[in-house]
């Protein structure tokens, strides 16, 4: 598949069983779902898939259902970002092998790293790979993010064709989308921030809470192509009431739980992270009263 890097692409939840492990029946008609209601891809093993939780076998896994359920519907991104420079390249080959479309690189974690140690990790890991890349920013979760002077010399490199920018920072995107190109995209991570990007002339968003309210999500996007923006920005106005709602717990279980009651596929976050309790659930379902059953 010939991908580009366009549009409303979900950040998928990694549905799981009551024991936490990985619900392939769920991921599969979480999928279907997701392409039935019009989205032009799917981003699997991002924060929101808790890759930081699952074993490299399971992430495997997850991609493979993926690539099988889409059947080439919509390209498939998978999520490879670690610390360690070499294990991402060897993700990439594994990943490559699962058969998705291309990769996703979150910045290093945990222990700093300079403008230029990122520049050569995201430079070794685009040369090892013949996938295309999607830069990944996301500094409340990581510590650190890339200039936008190292965004600049990255987006140079020809198979790095993209950045999905989740620091929230409206300035800070639109000097992004000064760089993008027909080759280079820019992404907003930040579901409150999807109109105004396509606005200010990005290419769309990797937006989690498609998870729950996809019909919701996919008419911000509708909406703006028909250049209907009062109606586009009623339904980004309508996502506030669950992108608020994140606060009740620890992520992903706001989104999980929220999944769950709109009747899609989810199921517990793995452990630590625990499931809501009765007060945060019913400030929960009061929020979500304004939004559709998907099932």
């Amino acid at each position: 598949m010939s991908i580009a890097f366009k549009g409303i692409v979900p950040a998928l939840i990694t549905p799981m069983t009551r024991d936490e492990e990985l619900d392939e029946a769920g991921l599969r008609t979480l999928v279907d779902r997701l392409i039935d209601s019009g989205v032009h891809g799917l981003f699997v093993l991002g924060t929101n898939g808790e890759f930081i939780s699952l074993s490299e076998q399971e992430k495997l896994r997850v991609a493979r259902i993926a690539v099988e359920q889409s059947r080439g519907r919509v390209p498939v991104i998978a999520g490879t970002g670690a610390y360690a420079t070499r294990e991402v390249v060897e993700l990439n080959k594994k990943m490559q092998d699962q058969g998705v479309d291309a990769v996703s690189v979150i910045t290093p974690y945990f222990n700093g790293a300079t403008q230029p140690e990122l520049f050569k990790h995201y430079e070794r890991i685009a040369q090892s790979t013949s996938l295309p890349v999607m830069l990944y920013t996301i500094p409340a979760k990581t510590g650190i993010t890339l200039n936008i002077d190292t965004v600049r010399r990255l987006s140079e490199i020809p198979n790095i064709r993209g950045i999905k920018d989740s620091g929230g920072d409206f300035d800070r995107l639109v000097q992004l989308i000064g760089l993008r190109r027909d080759d280079f995209a820019v992404f907003t991570g930040t579901d409150s921030m999807i109109l105004w990007t396509l606005m200010a002339g990005g290419d769309g968003a990797v937006a989690a809470t498609t998870n729950a309210v996809p019909s919701v999500v996919m008419s911000i996007w509708n909406n703006f192509q028909k250049g209907d923006i009062a109606a586009a920005r009623k339904s980004q106005e309508a996502l506030r009431a669950l992108r608020d709602a994140f606060a009740l717990g620890t992520l992903p279980v706001v989104l999980k739980t929220a999944a769950d009651i709109l009747g899609m596929p989810a199921g517990p976050a793995r452990s630590p992270v625990q499931p809501l309790d009765d007060a945060a659930r019913e400030k929960l379902l009061k929020a979500l009263a304004a939004y559709p059953r998907v099932a």
